[in-house]
C-alpha cells in the first residue's frame, strides 16, 4: 500500500521529517518498505527563479547571441549570454542559476555552470519551456507577465507539487 506524506499531513499535524514518520509508522506495526520522492514535474524546477532582464546588447563576437544583465533578487546582477531571438530588456523570465540541474523535455539532464561563451561570462541561463520540461516549444525564452515578482521560485509560479510516498508492507 502507498501512502502520501502530504495526505497524512491533512489529517495529522506533522512536524517530523518523512524519515522520522517512516520510523514511527514502522514502530506501530505498519512496516515501511520504502520511501520515494514524488514531483509532478521531474526535477521540481529546483534552482529556477524569476529574473528581470535589466540590460541587453549584441554579443561582440557572435551574430546570434545577446549579452544580458539579469536581476534575480540578489545583491548583484548576473551576466548571462542568451541565444533566444526574443530576449529583451524589461522582460520577466525564468533563470536557471549556476548549479541547477535541468530536466529538458527531450534529452538528458544537464547542470548549469559558470562559463565563457565566445569570450563573455555567463552565470546562468534564461530558459525556454522545453529546456525546463514545461512543454515542447523552443521558439524563444519563456516570458512571464510583467507583474511577476523577481526572485519568486519557478516551482511556485507553475504550482509544481512535491511529496514523499511511503510503501507500506
Amino acid at each position: 500500500m502507498k501512502i502520501s506524506y502530504n495526505w497524512l499531513s491533512q489529517y495529522i499535524h506533522l512536524e517530523e521529517s518523512p524519515e522520522e514518520v517512516a520510523e514511527l509508522l514502522t514502530s506501530i506495526g505498519l512496516e515501511v518498505e520504502g520511501i520515494e520522492p514524488f514531483e509532478s514535474l521531474k526535477g521540481g524546477l529546483k534552482g529556477l527563479i524569476v529574473g528581470e532582464v535589466m540590460e541587453k546588447w549584441q554579443h561582440p563576437n557572435a551574430d546570434r547571441l545577446s549579452c544580458t544583465k539579469v536581476n534575480v533578487g540578489g545583491s548583484e546582477l548576473l551576466s548571462i549570454v542568451c541565444g533566444a531571438p526574443n530576449v529583451a530588456a524589461g522582460q520577466k523570465v525564468i533563470v536557471a542559476t549556476v548549479g541547477t540541474l535541468l530536466y529538458p523535455a527531450a534529452g538528458e539532464p544537464f547542470e548549469i555552470k559558470k562559463s565563457k561563451i565566445r569570450g563573455e561570462d555567463s552565470e546562468g541561463m534564461i530558459c525556454a519551456e522545453d529546456e525546463i520540461g514545461l512543454g515542447q516549444s523552443h521558439d524563444g525564452i519563456l516570458v512571464l507577465p510583467a507583474e511577476t515578482e523577481v526572485g519568486t521560485l519557478a516551482s511556485k509560479i507553475f504550482e509544481i507539487e512535491s511529496d514523499v510516498v511511503f510503501e507500506i508492507g
